[in-house]
């Protein structure tokens, strides 16, 4: 195990000020006491693994980054469980595609070992950071970028791999809402041979706009199309899609396939699992397009559309808006595979049913 220096922090919130934020602390708008810095050049290689009060980092107006974009992330989240142990779920597949990442944009492969270690370690410093409230988390955002200065275009020779933490309330605070999409023509979000597969900064920066656009027609989110033909669905913001063909007993669930465009979730991929092996559900990875979508959603074929990731856990998709027209699916409301799918995921994450999978690791 890697030994990392600790430096205490001196200004760190008292306890009755914590749980006032603790108690409405929103999304991404307050961060705890400390954050995990591990350095590393081509010399050295990883080194100076540290935990250091959270707090600004100093850089040159010439550093690589800044300039050509190296920088990389991952979302996790942290529970604490009716037992008083922290766990996260599934870290080991954000470690690895953590290490995906940083291949795709040329930067040096964090060990996964090294990537957990920093986890256990700022859990254990500022554990009463998590929420006690199984509706809440502690949002974890490992990240990297490139340190070197200079402005010559080329993979830098030095890097900072950062965690930071931040208390995250409800998603839905007054119940699961559906939301309305927008299918936008005019923009892509990743090509084959792109970054689409990669969890990079750069990618959520180009889809501002489209976002924008969505808002514009009055939707929640927007949903991107294939880069080629821009008739095949592939993710909506930055959450993969599933489909829900038939109802009840007959119902089968279908996701795009990981084409080389798609960022691989790691809920997408619990979703797969949980459906085909504990829920008896049917599961497929097939394209769908615009076309099927839609007529799909008008025959009621396609009874459910929800999306996934890390933040939300499953949003139900109610309402589409496209150059095509407009169309509801089903009623527009969360559709009980939906509702199934997400309840069964977020208790394992909660603690609340049972870890078939081994999923929940355990930080402190």
């Amino acid at each position: 195990m890697t030994t990392f220096r600790i430096e205490p922090s001196h200004n760190a919130r008292p306890a009755d000020e914590r749980e006032v934020i603790l108690a409405n602390p929103g999304f991404g708008r307050h961060f705890t006491d400390h954050m995990v810095s591990v350095l590393f050049d081509r010399d050295q290689g990883w080194h100076d693994p540290a935990v250091v009060p959270y707090g600004p980092i100093t850089l040159d107006p010439a550093t690589n980054f800044i300039h050509y974009g190296q920088a990389i992330f991952e979302g996790m989240k942290a529970y604490k469980h009716a037992d008083g142990h922290i766990r996260t779920f599934r870290p080991m597949k954000n470690a690895e595609r953590f290490r995906s990442s940083a291949r795709r944009l040329a930067m040096p492969e964090i060990p996964a070992e090294l990537f957990i270690e920093s986890l256990v370690q700022l859990a254990a410093i500022d554990g009463d950071w998590v929420p006690a409230d199984p509706e809440k988390s502690l949002y974890l955002r490992p990240f990297m970028f490139s340190t070197e200065v200079g402005l010559g275009v080329k993979p830098a020779d030095a890097y900072q791999y950062l965690l930071i933490a931040s208390p995250a309330g409800a998603y839905f605070p007054r119940g699961v809402a559906p939301v309305s999409v927008w299918l936008t023509p005019d923009y892509v979000r990743a090509a084959v041979g792109g970054t689409g597969e990669a969890k990079c900064a750069g990618n959520y920066a180009a889809s501002l706009i489209a976002q924008a656009e969505a808002s514009l027609h009055g939707c929640d989110q927007v949903v991107w199309l294939d880069a080629k033909e821009h008739e095949w669905v592939e993710e909506m913001g930055g959450m993969n899609l599933f489909f829900v063909f038939g109802t009840g007993d007959s119902a089968r669930l279908v996701t795009p396939p990981l084409s080389g465009s798609l960022l691989p979730g790691v809920t997408r991929d619990s979703i797969l699992i949980m459906a085909r092996q504990d829920l008896g559900i049917p599961v497929a990875e097939e394209p769908i397009s615009v076309d099927q979508w839609k007529r799909g959603a008008q025959s009621g074929e396609i009874s459910e559309v929800f999306a996934c990731g890390t933040a939300a856990v499953i949003t139900p998709v109610g309402e589409v808006k496209s150059a095509q027209g407009a169309w509801t699916v089903a009623d527009g409301g969360a559709g009980p595979i939906t509702m199934r799918l997400r309840n069964a995921l977020l208790g394992v994450q909660n603690g609340q049913d049972p870890d078939k999978h081994a999923w929940m690791f355990e930080l402190a």
